[in-house]
């Protein structure tokens, strides 16, 4: 029996946030049952197509799969479990807005089968929240932390965001401390990308010289890490933070190349070397339209994939992947470490990691 990451991709949101490209459909929540029942047809299709598979990781992301009811996150998982293996020990994770859950929700996601909690907070400030267009306060998103806990969430993470717009150091630290008083055992912090399109953009272009510059952003990476290391996270991937035994196990698969399934609209998958994406269009997901032409990659693109996302973790990949001359003059300059037969960045290296991929490749 072939084991597979599982991701679903719920594309409702309550409102559009300003930096998201994502795709997601803001005030659509009436065709979530529709949507629910399409899901099911494709993990239907899937079986006949790929025969038994064991999920030992589910993601539900999105968008706002907090936007599910608890009955909706049952039947959800009921679904799952009638078309997939579920591994016993398998991580189960959902993405959630502080401003989208309670009490009630959280039990009812815990009882369906959720074992981790990805809280999307982005800041514990109140103005820049404002900023980033999050329908929830600084309050009520430690108040979802704690509710998480409450409801048995033993395995709960935080997403972070730096270099946001008038940002300043001691907002920035401010927020990781806050977190850190919380029943996190994950924590993601991730720089803001300005996405063409987006609200984010024309606010951008409109005030030049509002985002922090890059070497401040730099210096919120490195403080950030700083603190977090300080109460036992470790980085094991450019953006990511754990207590030992708490790193995603699901995002894993991704940066080392494992086979996952994605189910729902605009979800990406890498199926037996094969890549393939579903349709981006809601309605034409809910007619029933499903992946494009899958892509067969060859051993070149593997290579170069293997070596993008596997220099992107702790663990790096294995040194003899590489090539030796380079190697050694990444090494020598102090960006990169060769241990137990694997290559993997340092900090400083970290910091330019597109420049040490280039070199390598």
């Amino acid at each position: 029996m072939k084991h597979i990451a599982l991701y679903i991709h719920i594309p409702f949101c309550a409102r559009k946030c300003a930096y998201c490209d994502f795709t997601s459909y803001p005030g659509r929540t009436e065709r979530i049952p529709d949507y629910l029942d399409q899901l099911e047809a494709e993990m239907r299709a899937s079986a006949g197509r790929y025969g038994s598979l064991t999920a030992d990781t589910v993601f539900i992301g999105g968008g706002t799969p907090s936007l599910l009811t608890g009955d909706q996150m049952k039947r959800l998982m009921e679904s799952v479990r009638r078309w997939f293996a579920v591994s016993p020990d398998a991580e189960i994770t959902s993405e959630a807005n502080p401003g989208t859950v309670d009490a009630a929700k959280l039990a009812a996601f815990r009882e369906a089968g959720i074992n981790r909690l990805s809280l999307g907070v982005q800041s514990f400030d109140d103005g820049l929240l404002r900023i980033l267009g999050r329908i929830h306060t600084a309050r009520e998103a430690e108040d979802a932390a704690y509710m998480a806990a409450d409801a048995g969430f033993t395995n709960l993470s935080v997403d972070l965001m730096y270099a946001l717009p008038g940002q300043r150091m001691d907002q920035w630290l401010s927020s990781v401390e806050t977190a850190l008083t919380l029943p996190v055992k994950h924590v993601s912090c991730y720089s803001l990308i300005v996405e063409d399109s987006t609200p984010m953009k024309a606010m951008v272009e409109a005030h030049p010289g509002c985002l922090p510059d890059d070497e401040t952003a730099v210096a919120m990476q490195h403080e950030a890490a700083r603190l977090l290391r300080a109460r036992g996270f470790l980085r094991y991937e450019i953006s990511n933070y754990a207590l030992p035994g708490f790193e995603s196990r699901h995002n894993l698969v991704y940066w080392r190349r494992g086979d996952y399934l994605g189910l729902g609209c605009a979800a990406h998958s890498l199926m037996n070397g094969e890549r393939f994406s579903n349709t981006a269009s809601l309605e034409e997901y809910l007619a029933g339209v499903r992946a494009g032409e899958p892509e067969t990659l060859t051993e070149r693109d593997a290579y170069e994939e293997t070596v993008m996302l596997g220099l992107r973790t702790r663990e790096g990949v294995p040194a003899f992947l590489l090539p030796a001359a380079p190697l050694e003059k990444l090494a020598r300059a102090g960006l990169m470490h060769i241990e137990d037969g694997r290559a993997a960045v340092t900090e400083a290296g970290a910091d330019v990691l597109n420049a040490v991929i280039l070199e390598l490749m």
